[in-house]
């Protein structure tokens, strides 16, 4: 006797009954990239259908999220002027906490999420204040700002806060800043698991964000750690976080598996550019049934392990979803 696993493949219904991993809209977090100015609605060529927008181009996109059934945004700034340290990031008249503002008072039902770092604001391009003689970032100094900036973004109403800077002791710092300012119950989401990747080369397009010498390979995960990886996100659980992730994920679905069996945190991971763009062209070559293979690809996020996927496919996933 062998055992007839297609008994329960035949009858669509059965097939639906027995599905192990559920998606829903209700998974997705939608990044939106914000500039100044009015009606600027601008495509970026390597992510097609991925925009930069002005704030009153980003109130109509929420619409669009929110009618789809999304309810949960990040924002990644872009100032009209960059500086060693990343200023317009630690000022409540900067892009992102004045993004907030409107976006709160237009949307009170979103969870806005915005993402903590500050190479969208240096001029170097790299996460933090310099350290000149070791050519890399200095970890403690840009802990102080790093407090400082998401002290602004609560002020200016962000739901949950997501540092991606990847400094050793930024949980620590964020929570003890959050909660001295009032703001203990204000959740971080962070990005505990975040390797040093070349997936990341279309985000640097639109953020604007690439770093002016060198790479990140100083304070970002070497991708050949698996260990490590682990550790990384359990230190940051001890530290505080609310909420784990990885990123990238479609190369590290090990390292998605293996927090998520050794942490009881929610889980999230970052469907990075690299890969959205990835599907975008293999689409334009007709290479591929581009939405089959998109569901596959999240779906794959699910079922490795995580509860929450930051994508910029979450609108046209949504609608497949809908139907």
């Amino acid at each position: 006797m062998f055992t007839r696993f297609r008994r329960k493949r035949l009858h669509p219904v059965l097939r639906d009954l027995v599905r192990e991993t559920v998606m829903t809209p209700d998974d997705f977090i939608y990044p939106l990239f914000i500039r100044s100015g009015e009606g600027i609605r601008n495509e970026v060529a390597s992510m097609p259908g991925v925009f930069q927008m002005s704030i009153d181009e980003a109130l109509k996109e929420c619409e669009t999220l929110k009618s789809l059934g999304i309810g949960s945004v990040i924002l990644f700034g872009i100032p009209d002027v960059k500086d060693s340290v990343g200023s317009d990031a630690l000022c409540e008249h900067g892009i992102i906490a004045t993004a907030l503002r409107s976006l709160r008072e237009a949307h009170p039902d979103l969870l806005i999420v915005t993402d903590l770092c500050f190479c969208e604001y240096t001029d170097h391009g790299h996460c933090g204040v310099l350290n000149p003689k070791l050519q890399t970032v200095d970890n403690d100094i840009t802990l102080q700002n790093l407090a400082k900036q998401a002290i602004v973004h609560a002020k200016a109403g962000a739901d949950m806060i997501a540092p991606s800077g990847m400094m050793d002791g930024m949980i620590t710092a964020i929570r003890e800043g959050l909660d001295s300012a009032g703001f203990s119950h204000i959740p971080i989401m962070s990005y505990s698991t975040k390797f040093a990747s070349a997936y990341y080369g279309p985000f640097r397009d639109v953020a604007e964000s690439s770093p002016s010498f060198g790479d990140r390979r100083s304070y970002q995960m070497d991708p050949a750690n698996r260990r490590e990886a682990v550790l990384e996100s359990l230190a940051d659980e001890e530290e505080g976080a609310d909420i784990l992730m990885v990123k990238p994920a479609l190369a590290y679905m090990d390292i998605i598996r293996d927090i998520r069996e050794a942490s009881r945190l929610p889980l999230a991971v970052y469907n990075v550019s690299g890969e959205y763009s990835m599907l975008k062209m293999a689409a334009r070559a007709g290479v591929i049934d581009y939405e089959k293979v998109m569901m596959e690809t999240l779906l794959g996020f699910k079922r490795a392990g995580a509860d929450i996927i930051i994508t910029y496919h979450a609108k046209e996933a949504a609608q497949l979803l809908n139907r």
